[in-house]
């Protein structure tokens, strides 16, 4: 993984603006799949999620490799912030509920670190992860535009972010089969066609909310990604 002190400027330069709508929609959608009093979080950024999985857990564990990062997420009295890079994090504990949502991308080596979580798991344990989808319509756009050689290839934003890859749902099942996980859960989440300075401009609630609740039904093309797995 590479050094998460190198990205931090990205959220102090951009609006997240919409960024904020899909965690909180993600939080929504994995929300159902959560299991036991136990949590841990990968990758928590400044909490945009945290604050809503403090609620539902008797104790939630947050580890982020960005101390200036860490350092922004409230001192909640049921949170553990842990600073370290994940594929150094040992626990003496296992987890009910483990969540990666927008941490996979940025692993060198996604595999060897799906296979370290397994053990950190509860043997009834749920892995909730989320990514950025290669397929989502406006990559697929960009690409015939010319503002990409194909879905696959890192635009600008996902260099400012750190990212290795931009994952497809097949890469995505390849990797954490690899790992020995079971899916039971495939899913997407939001519709996208346009950026999402676009969509704050143009587009209301309602129309919003409309593709979110469609992403479902066509998730191989949908903005994120996302996978249930159990051991």
């Amino acid at each position: 993984m590479k050094n998460p002190e190198e990205f931090v400027n990205f959220y102090k330069e951009h609006s997240l603006g919409f960024d904020l709508k899909l965690v909180e929609q993600g939080f929504k959608t994995f929300k159902p799949y959560f299991n036991g009093t136990s949590c841990l979080e990968l990758g928590p950024a400044t909490g945009y999620m945290t604050k809503f999985l403090i609620n539902e857990f008797q104790s939630l564990t947050v580890v982020e490799g960005a101390k200036s990062l860490l350092d922004k997420i409230p001192n909640y009295p049921n949170l553990t912030k842990i600073n370290c890079l994940f594929e150094e994090y040992n626990p003496n504990v296992k987890y009910e509920t483990i969540i990666m949502n927008h941490v996979l991308e940025h692993i060198e080596k996604p595999i060897e670190l799906l296979k370290k979580i397994n053990n950190w798991l509860t043997n009834d344990g749920v892995l909730i992860i989320g990514v950025p989808n290669a397929k989502s319509f406006h990559r697929l756009a960009a690409v015939q535009m010319g503002l990409l050689i194909s879905e696959y290839q890192l635009n600008q934003r996902d260099i400012d972010l750190g990212h290795y890859r931009v994952y497809d749902m097949d890469l995505l099942k390849i990797h954490v089969m690899a790992a020995n996980y079971s899916i039971i859960k495939e899913g997407g989440i939001f519709l996208k066609f346009l950026s999402n300075k676009q969509i704050e401009n143009y587009f209301d609630d309602e129309i919003i909310n409309a593709y979110f609740k469609l992403a479902d039904n066509f998730y191989y093309n949908s903005a994120e990604i996302y996978l249930v797995l159990i051991k």
